[in-house]
């Protein structure tokens, strides 16, 4: 696994170290390497476990215009699939990492990468002409991000909640309807954390901040079967398919 970090300002002043701060709180999480950088409008953190081609995937990573930024967690199974498609698009690349087919695939297919995204993954790619930020998280939520908002107007994201905590830009408050719900069942229910003013991007979700504002939709979802079935019969299925 890995860990990214990022600081969204908007025309906010943000204070020196911040992302650094933010970053060191997930070398848990990626003991391999630690890179920052700051741009106009955004910080971007990465701490990285090697996976995927260990010399050249080093991230925060930019393509050569230098517009578009992206720090991922996770792997991209059919990376290599969709690097072809790229290439036969007229793309080329420079590393051989998914991270980088993630970035290129976004800059041919927008938003719509994400229908073509075999893996778990989350990530932010930060467009750095639009001054726009494009968030999404993996369909089943493997991997986790978490977003806030400090007073002035800062969008803060980690993928965990202590990355955000350690920027001292938002002071958490806790969540009752959390607590209760922790206590009765053990765990905080996925499309809420234990704070009110932490939240976390939902499973088969993507978001786009903007201007100051984010607009969070879900790319994905679940199909059921409709195939008729008596019960009976269901419950043979079901038998025969846990038992395998």
């Amino acid at each position: 696994m890995c860990g990214i970090a990022g600081i969204l300002s908007f025309g906010s002043e943000t204070p020196s170290g911040v992302i650094t701060r933010m970053t060191s709180r997930l070398t848990h999480r990626g003991p391999d390497g630690q890179e920052v950088v700051t741009l106009q409008g955004c910080h971007l953190g990465h701490t990285r476990l090697s996976v995927i081609d260990l010399v050249g995937g080093k991230q925060p990573m930019t393509e050569e215009t230098g517009r578009f930024w992206i720090v991922f967690n996770g792997e991209i199974f059919n990376f290599r699939e969709l690097r072809k498609e790229l290439t036969g698009l007229g793309w080329q690349f420079r590393t051989q990492s998914d991270t980088e087919v993630l970035l290129r695939g976004y800059q041919q297919y927008g938003h719509d990468v994400l229908t073509r995204l075999n893996g778990q993954f989350a990530f932010l790619i930060w467009d750095q002409q639009e001054q726009q930020a494009f968030l999404a998280r993996d369909r089943f939520g493997e991997k986790p991000l978490y977003w806030a908002r400090s007073p002035d107007g800062h969008v803060l994201v980690g993928s965990e909640i202590k990355a955000i905590l350690a920027s001292g830009l938002v002071q958490p408050v806790i969540d009752r309807i959390s607590v209760d719900a922790y206590l009765g069942l053990l765990y905080v229910p996925p499309d809420r954390t234990i704070y009110t003013n932490v939240f976390t991007l939902r499973p088969g979700h993507a978001m786009l901040c903007r201007e100051g504002r984010c607009h969070e939709w879900e790319y994905w979802r679940p199909r059921y079967s409709k195939e008729q079935i008596e019960v009976p019969d269901a419950l043979d299925r079901l038998r025969s398919l846990t038992q395998q």
